[in-house]
């Protein structure tokens, strides 16, 4: 069977024909880190296409904004923005943004974090999905929802690529009222 075949006739619901695109990268950046490596799927021009519809398809919509979080967040989020007809906001480390901007700090394994939007991204009840590549323990994704919801938006949905469900991050998510969408997992992580 021919590549676009399988990658085109994989709609079963199981994803595996992407998931089979990812790098595993051991002791990354840390002994004992099971990377997973999105850059292999975003080289796979079929692949990233698929992965674009099938994220989009999970969309719950309406849908005013797409908030995208640093950096490989922006690779997905612009890509559905533009397939669901939404505006981006771009959710950054402190002192990325030019302008008047609002921050939310939030706690790290090993120290603090800050992110990061412009002040007037988002009006007054705008309905905003939170994309990103992948959900590990949760910690970005919960404060990006913080900051969101602190300016007013209403997030319910947040959508990725990869969750590590063993590391917490979707349970999360959902005890804060915000679903978690994946197109696979990968479990022990």
């Amino acid at each position: 069977m021919a590549r676009h075949e399988a990658l085109s006739g994989a709609l079963s619901g199981d994803n595996s024909d992407l998931k089979a695109l990812i790098r595993t990268i051991p002791d990354f950046p840390t002994q004992g880190i099971q990377f997973r490596d999105i850059t292999t799927l975003l080289l796979d021009a079929e692949g990233f296409a698929l992965t674009i519809e099938r994220m989009t398809a999970m969309v719950d919509g309406p849908i005013d904004a797409v908030a995208a979080i640093e950096a490989r967040g922006f690779v997905f989020g612009a890509a559905i923005a533009r397939e669901i007809g939404a505006g981006i906001v771009l959710v950054r480390k402190r002192g990325k943004l030019p302008g008047g901007t609002v921050s939310v700090d939030y706690a790290l394994e090993y120290g603090s974090d800050s992110l990061e939007m412009h002040d007037d991204a988002i009006p007054q009840g705008a309905r905003v999905l939170v994309v990103d590549d992948l959900i590990a323990t949760g910690g970005t994704v919960l404060a990006a929802v913080k900051l969101l919801r602190g300016a007013g938006a209403e997030v319910g949905q947040s959508l990725f690529v990869i969750d590590l469900p063993d590391l917490g991050g979707s349970a999360k998510l959902r005890e804060a009222g915000v679903s978690s969408d994946s197109l696979f997992e990968f479990e022990g992580d």
